[in-house]
């Protein structure tokens, strides 16, 4: 499939068509949506490779799928020590060396093992274009089935989503399931986010449900969506189907299971949905901790 490119703000093209109203500030940033895996012996490479290509597209960021220096490990529940590594361990290493090689940002992750306990953790990274890691995010909701055995793997995260600003957007991640408690997302918005990365591994059959969530993701949380998925099936699990770019009214913008595809965001949109409904609309976070807090003591 290649991209589908759609002729309105957000597209793939190298000006993007502002909607703002005269006079406010229009601020535009490139992100590479890099549907491809880089384990094995060339997936340094490889990884290299498709950063340059994505870089030479004037990308400031390669957003990469779920895990990406791994095979698909949760296919069994097999864990295997191999999998992991601890915080600057050698696909940590691998990432920023690439980065810092190509001068592009780059989200990726890693499975990595706190080496005060012993807990693993889906992990992804956010390295900016010197190498050096700014942004942590532990995935928080794992499934356990057929082909997803993440529990065999690692444990859910330890912290709630953050906004980070290191190189330039409000940028915040929600990991393949965190998409389905939509919890998270709230969060980010409530901190201003601009961009939510999505990284995922996801059945080519369940691409409609999936490309619906993540648009209403990014209409009620007011900012853009780009999440890339694993490209095809490993291990005899069928994952593979499109990676996607949603903007803050939540209409899908660009599709594409090219392994290089670029999209120009118009922040501007994120700054307007801000303020217009439901972007303005408060969060009581001390209502939904008190109504959360009686759920759990059965209240």
């Amino acid at each position: 499939m290649r991209a589908r490119r759609v002729p309105v703000s957000s597209h793939s093209s190298a000006k993007t068509t502002s909607r703002t109203k005269p006079g406010m500030e229009t601020r535009h940033f490139t992100v590479a949506l890099v549907t491809d895996v880089f384990h094995g012996p060339e997936g340094a490479q490889r990884l290299h490779t498709r950063l340059a290509a994505a870089k030479a597209q004037q990308a400031a960021l390669a957003v990469l799928p779920e895990i990406p220096l791994n095979p698909w490990s949760p296919a069994t529940q097999v864990c295997k020590e191999e999998d992991a590594e601890p915080p600057g361990g050698w696909r940590e290493h691998q990432l920023s060396a690439a980065a810092a090689a190509c001068g592009i940002a780059v989200l990726g992750g890693v499975i990595r093992c706190d080496p005060a306990t012993g807990n693993r953790y889906n992990t992804a990274l956010l390295v900016d274009r010197s190498g050096l890691v700014v942004a942590c995010y532990e995935k928080l909701h794992l499934p356990e089935e057929e082909g997803f055995w993440e529990t065999s793997h690692y444990i859910a995260g330890r912290y709630g989503p953050k906004v980070t600003r290191a190189i330039g957007p409000g940028l915040g991640v929600q990991i393949c399931s965190d998409a389905n408690r939509p919890v998270g997302a709230q969060i980010l918005a409530a901190q201003g986010v601009d961009i939510i990365l999505a990284p995922r591994a996801t059945e080519a059959a369940t691409y409609d449900r999936w490309r619906l969530v993540y648009q209403a993701m990014a209409l009620t949380a007011s900012a853009f969506v780009v999440s890339v998925n694993r490209p095809g099936p490993e291990a005899g699990v069928p994952v593979g189907g499109p990676s996607l770019v949603v903007n803050p009214e939540g209409t899908v913008t660009l599709e594409t299971t090219d392994p290089v595809a670029v999209a120009t965001l118009d922040l501007g949109l994120a700054a307007q949905a801000h303020r217009r409904y439901p972007g303005y609309l408060t969060f009581p976070a001390e209502v939904y901790a008190d109504a959360w807090h009686n759920h759990e003591s059965g209240s």
